[in-house]
Parts: C-alpha cells; structure tokens; sequence
C-alpha cells in the first residue's frame, strides 16, 4: 500500500476561481481582482488566576478584515467612499469567494464575507514607471459563512 500524500494536483491555483460583490442588490464579478484575503483574529482577555503563575486567556469575541489587490480598473470602491464622504451614507456588502481548481480532486470551496465596510480607498493614482496601476482596497466583515468546504484528497 502507498504512502498516503498530498499530491501536487491537489494543491489549488490561486488563479482558478472568482469572486463577486453584491452591493445594493447589484451582483458584480471582481475580474479585476489580483489578489484577496480575509482573516478572522480573535480577541483575547488574559486572565490570571490563583495557584497558576502563568497568564491564560480568554476568548472575548472576533475581528474579520480583508484586503485586495485590485487593477486600477474600477470606480466601484472610490464611489461607495465618495458616498460615505460626501453624504455620510456608509456601505456595506457581501463578497462571495469560490476557489475551484479542475485539476484537484478536493472539489470547490465557497465563502461568502457578510457586511463588508471598506477601510481605505485610493481615490486617484498615476505612476511614472511602465508596470500597470493597481490598488489596495482594505476592508472588515462582520460575519461569514462557507457555503461549500473542500473535501479530502482522493489519494487520502
């Protein structure tokens, strides 16, 4: 019997997959996105307690917050802050991730990122070199799900 091992084909290409924003109702296909990554940080209380002379800690609650790369392609971002900035109006969304590589046996894994809120935006950007434009577009969430998980590889 072989050595059960995570064969090269399972891994997942960062570039097969996509990703979608639903901002008031309008579903809209990132193509320009470059890269996207959103991270859940829990918050934490240390506690000390008698007859331990260590610190513990205690989970409080959680922070979600992502960032993309995007090519400088589109207006989206800069108008939702442009809202906020000129009418105090603050936007929230959802973005749905699906990495979904055809070469892997562990299927597709599909998360949605609930009541987005954009951090930073870059509102104009010009450069003198000859590489294309691209931006960095921050934001947090508030709640998340994953609609569909990987499943173990089949030479598991």
């Amino acid at each position: 019997m072989a050595d059960k091992i995570l064969l090269a084909q399972d891994t997942i290409s960062g570039q097969e997959g996509t990703a979608t924003i639903n901002y008031n109702g309008q579903i809209e296909t990132l193509f320009y996105l470059k890269e996207l990554e959103a991270n859940v940080e829990k918050n934490k209380e240390p506690v000390k307690t008698l007859g331990k002379r260590g610190e513990q800690h205690k989970a409080t609650g959680w922070t979600g917050s992502g960032s993309m790369t995007i090519y400088y392609t589109t207006s989206l971002f800069r108008k939702i802050m442009m809202e906020y900035v000129k009418k105090g109006l603050d936007a929230y969304f959802t973005i749905t991730i699906t990495n979904e590589d055809p070469t892997s046996s562990i299927g597709k894994q599909t998360t949605v990122l609930y009541n987005c809120n954009l951090d930073e935006v870059v509102i104009a950007k010009l450069a003198v070199d000859d590489s294309v434009l691209e931006e960095d577009v921050s934001f947090t969430f508030d709640d998340f799900d994953i609609l569909e998980a990987f499943t173990t590889p089949t030479n598991m």
